[in-house]
């Protein structure tokens, strides 16, 4: 016989909106899968962190072998933190060896024939909203430069003569830098070439 662990969640903003509804579904279906349940998991909060202290509880007991498959009522139910983060949460599971069912959508199903189709599916899913952020970002640095806005760690301002007052002392480079908030090489370079920012 599977042990299984039901995960249910409703938000904070769902109003009029209970756990208990899904549960009963949930141990329902768990019954007739032939499934004992030993966990219930139930969050009242925001799906779009995986801070909230069923989910992680749930992960830490799925980490440890102590349920063979986690039944919740949606993926959004699980989580609302975009494609890529939940593709994460279940390959987790799937590297504890942990299964997982969807009660509403079949076909996220890591037991059954789909598993392979659906982790590819939302896997080719994560990987354009990747290139798609990763498009925003370069588009976003693109309209700050043309703006004159400087991209990267600010720009550290160092007098050449404090370089040159500490290695007179015999600090060596790497002290000098830590002094003055630079790399040892950047100190080096300032000190030769006399620049006073870098």
């Amino acid at each position: 016989m599977k042990s299984a662990a039901l995960y249910a969640r409703v938000s904070t903003r769902d109003k009029g909106q209970e756990t208990e509804n899904q549960l009963a579904e949930l141990r329902g279906f768990a019954e007739k899968q032939g499934w004992e349940i030993r966990y219930e998991f139930v969050d009242r909060e925001s799906g779009s962190t995986s801070e909230r202290p069923e989910f992680r509880a749930m992960f830490q007991a799925a980490s440890q072998r102590k349920f063979d498959v986690l039944l919740f009522w949606s993926l959004d139910r699980l989580s609302r933190e975009g494609v890529l983060e939940t593709l994460q949460h279940l390959n987790r599971l799937n590297s504890y060896g942990v299964n997982y069912r969807s009660f509403t959508e079949q076909y996220f199903d890591s037991c059954g024939i789909f598993k392979d189709a659906v982790i590819s599916i939302l896997a080719t899913i994560a990987r354009q909203e990747r290139i798609r952020i990763s498009e925003r970002v370069r588009a976003g640095m693109k309209i700050a430069r043309a703006k004159g806005r400087h991209i990267g760690r600010p720009r550290a301002v160092v007098d050449p003569k404090q370089i040159c007052h500490l290695w007179a002392q015999g600090a060596p480079w790497a002290k000098i830098g830590r002094t003055l908030g630079v790399s040892a090489r950047t100190a080096k370079r300032i000190a030769v070439t006399g620049a006073s920012a870098l």
